[in-house]
C-alpha cells in the first residue's frame, strides 16, 4: 500500500454544452426523463446565465487550488482527485482509480459545508462502498465550523453591506441561505437546518451584524413539502416588516453556479425589485485562496494520525 493518503473531493457535477442537459436532468431524476415543459424550463435558466454553468470550470480550479496548498504545506503526501455525484468522472470512479493505485487512506470532502442525509451523508455513502474495506476511509461529514470560514464570509458580508445606499446599511437584513431539502429530513433528525442556523450565527457574528435570518432557495419541484421559507417567499415580505435593502450570503454554495447566478442574482433580484427591496449578494468563494486554505485545513483535521 502506498504511504500517499488520497483526497476524494466531491461536488454535485452540471452539464458540460447544452446537449448534455436532457441527459443530465434525466439522471438527477433517478432516471425519469424531464417533461418537455421542465426542460425547457431548465434550459431557459441556462441561457439566462450565458448559455450553460460555469460550475465545472469552478469545481476544477477549486480541486487544482486544494492539491497545490496541500502540496505547499505537506510535499508529496497528498493525492487530490475529484469524483462527481452526477457527471464524470463519478464517484465510483475516482475511489475505484484510488483503490487500483494501492491507495490505503483517503479523506473525502464534499464542496457544501453542511452535513445532511441527502447531502454530504449521500456522497460519503457511496464514495466509502466503492471504496470497499481495502481503503481506509476518512469522511469530512461537515466543515462549516472549521477556522477560518466564518470569517471569510463576514466579509463578504461586509463588502456587500458597503455596496448598499449608506443609510440603508443599519437596518439591512443578512438573509443566509442553503440548498432546500425535502421538510421529511427534520422528523429524522437531520443536522441540516440546525448547522445552517450555527453557521448564518457565525457568520453575523464575524460581520458584525445585528440582524440576520436563515432562508432556503432552489427546491425541487415535488409535491412533498421543502425547508422554508422560501427565499423569494421571505424577500416578498420584507417591506411589510420595514425592511428596504437585504444582503443574500448563500453559504450552502461555494461556487458560482445556477443556483446563485440565476436563483439569486436573477429571481430573487427580480422579487426584491418588485418588492422595492434593495439586494446584494456575497460573492462567491470560486477558488480564492483564502477559502482554499480552509479546505486544506479541513483535509489536515481529518488525517489518520
Amino acid at each position: 500500500m502506498s504511504t500517499t493518503i488520497g483526497v476524494l473531493v466531491m461536488a454535485y457535477g452540471t452539464p458540460g454544452s447544452r446537449d448534455e442537459i436532457e441527459p443530465y436532468y434525466t439522471r438527477i431524476r433517478h432516471g425519469r426523463p424531464p417533461t418537455t415543459e421542465q426542460l425547457d424550463d431548465l434550459v431557459r435558466r441556462y441561457e439566462a446565465i450565458g448559455g450553460i454553468s460555469p460550475l465545472a470550470e469552478r469545481t476544477a480550479a477549486q480541486v487544482a487550488g486544494l492539491a497545490a496548498r496541500l502540496e505547499q504545506l505537506a510535499p508529496g503526501r497528498f493525492d487530490v482527485r475529484f469524483g462527481s455525484k452526477y457527471t464524470e468522472p463519478s464517484i465510483e470512479a475516482t475511489a475505484a482509480a484510488f483503490r487500483a493505485d494501492g491507495i490505503g487512506d483517503v479523506v473525502g470532502i464534499v464542496l457544501t459545508p453542511h452535513q445532511a442525509s441527502m447531502g454530504s451523508v449521500e456522497y460519503m455513502t457511496r464514495a466509502a462502498t466503492a471504496l470497499t474495506d481495502e481503503v481506509s476511509f476518512h469522511p469530512i461529514l461537515e466543515w462549516y465550523d472549521v477556522e477560518g470560514f466564518a470569517e471569510l464570509q463576514g466579509r463578504r458580508v461586509v463588502d456587500a453591506l458597503h455596496r448598499l445606499p449608506e443609510a440603508e446599511v443599519a437596518d439591512a437584513l443578512l438573509l443566509v441561505t442553503a440548498h432546500s431539502l425535502p421538510a421529511r429530513i427534520i422528523e429524522a433528525g437531520d443536522p441540516y437546518p440546525d448547522q445552517l442556523a450555527d453557521s448564518a450565527r457565525q457568520i453575523a457574528d464575524a460581520a458584525g451584524i445585528e440582524h440576520f435570518e436563515v432562508g432556503w432557495q432552489s427546491a425541487g419541484r415535488t409535491p412533498e413539502p421543502w425547508l422554508g421559507p422560501d427565499i423569494l417567499e421571505h424577500i416578498a415580505g420584507l417591506p411589510a416588516r420595514g425592511i428596504r435593502a437585504v444582503v443574500v450570503c448563500p453559504v450552502g454554495f461555494v461556487a458560482d453556479h445556477l443556483e446563485v447566478l440565476y436563483d439569486v442574482d436573477i429571481d430573487a433580484a427580480r422579487v426584491a425589485a418588485e418588492a422595492g427591496v434593495l439586494l446584494e449578494r456575497t460573492a462567491s468563494l470560486n477558488d480564492d485562496p483564502t477559502f482554499i486554505d480552509v479546505l486544506a485545513r479541513a483535509v489536515l483535521g481529518a488525517v489518520p494520525q
